[in-house]
């Protein structure tokens, strides 16, 4: 397949007061990953079998499980209608759908091959729900655990130690340094509780609002990306959707810096982003995707650029890319399979500092009493 570097302007709709005022939604009204991935593969095997479009926007619509899915569907079946093209009328829903999803639609429409798109939009999106699912799979135990210490932790503070001062205090037995730390821990928490709440949750509260500025989003992608073991998996599980989106985008004949600036939007991480940015702008000038995506070898390692190099030259660069995709998707999936039993020593040891240092700093006063005795 030969590839062309020649970026292309699109035709956009520009929206209309109209339009922009009946796409408002409630906040918490969207469409869930599992839906727009059913609406894709109901919309490739309707096309495949030469359903005209607005019947099967209708068949859809008759199946929508939701009230917004249904009002979603009647807006777009109407624009479909009007004589807009699907791509043009998924755009105001692009929150719900996704610039991936829209783009990929509109180059099927112009190529004649939409069915065709939407079965390999159908394989990417599937794909990459798979990944999701994995990662935040492999972490439940993990959060499990934390949530545990943390409840345990709390319970003993709260409710056992109290009892207990009462009775150190009753007696006057000399209490070492760790069983002081854990009263004065205790006090804090029960008589100050609402002080500790608050300042809980106001620290989660700037932590989340912090994270989602552009310099603390950067600040807090460079941690993780150094993170031990977590950093590994980031790594891999953007690779990973970047070859598999770009390969999916390149199959549909859309231009490599368009492809480009879409995926940057699709990946999580705000790193991988600027270098496919980056990347995107260098390839006008010339250059080809391997080249441009050199100078970041801390986030593509030398085996995806060898293989990109390669698919350029052969000019199968689309298949070299899905065959990159196939290699780190497996390395994520066994990753994910191993991590629980690699973080389950760290958690454990930690659950025992934990657990044990409170009990220790229960039972020296204790047995200093009985020794009393």
């Amino acid at each position: 397949m030969a590839i062309t570097y020649v970026d292309e302007k699109t035709n956009e709709v520009a929206a209309t007061p109209a339009t922009e005022k009946r796409s408002r939604k409630m906040p918490w009204e969207s469409l869930s990953t599992k839906q727009v991935l059913f609406l894709t593969q109901q919309l490739q095997i309707m096309m495949h079998a030469g359903v005209p479009l607005t019947k099967t926007l209708e068949t859809l619509k008759a199946q929508a499980t939701t009230k917004y899915l249904r009002t979603l569907l009647e807006r777009i079946e109407a624009d479909v209608e009007q004589g807009k093209s699907l791509a043009d009328a998924l755009r105001p829903y692009e929150k719900d759908f996704g610039e991936l999803m829209i783009n990929m639609i509109a180059a099927g429409e112009a190529s004649g091959r939409l069915d065709e798109v939407l079965e390999q939009l159908y394989l990417q999106m599937k794909k990459d729900n798979e990944i999701v699912s994995r990662v935040r799979g492999a972490l439940i135990y993990p959060a499990i655990v934390v949530a545990a210490m943390f409840g345990i932790g709390t319970f003993m503070i709260v409710f056992v130690v109290p009892k207990l001062i009462g009775l150190f205090q009753e007696v006057k037995v000399s209490l070492p340094l760790p069983t002081r730390i854990l009263i004065a821990m205790s006090d804090f928490f029960t008589h100050h509780g609402f002080i500790a709440a608050t300042s809980i949750t106001a620290f989660i509260l700037l932590f989340a609002w912090t994270i989602r500025q552009p310099w603390g989003k950067k600040v807090w992608h460079t941690i993780l990306l150094h993170s031990p073991v977590i950093g590994a998996i980031i790594k891999k599980v953007n690779v990973a959707r970047f070859a598999r989106t770009v390969s999916s985008f390149l199959k549909t004949d859309i231009p490599v810096v368009k492809t480009l600036e879409t995926t940057a939007h699709v990946l999580g991480n705000v790193h991988y982003q600027n270098a496919l940015i980056d990347a995107s702008q260098k390839i006008t000038k010339g250059i080809t995707l391997g080249e441009a995506l050199r100078p970041h070898k801390n986030l593509f390692n030398p085996t995806i650029l060898q293989m990109i190099s390669v698919g350029e030259q052969a000019g199968k660069l689309d298949d070299m890319l899905a065959e990159a995709a196939n290699f780190y998707e497996a390395e994520v999936n066994q990753t994910m399979e191993t991590l629980p039993s690699l973080l389950e020593p760290i958690l454990m040891i930690l659950l025992g500092f934990g657990v044990g240092g409170m009990a220790v700093a229960i039972i020296l006063p204790l047995y200093t009493l009985t020794q009393a005795f």
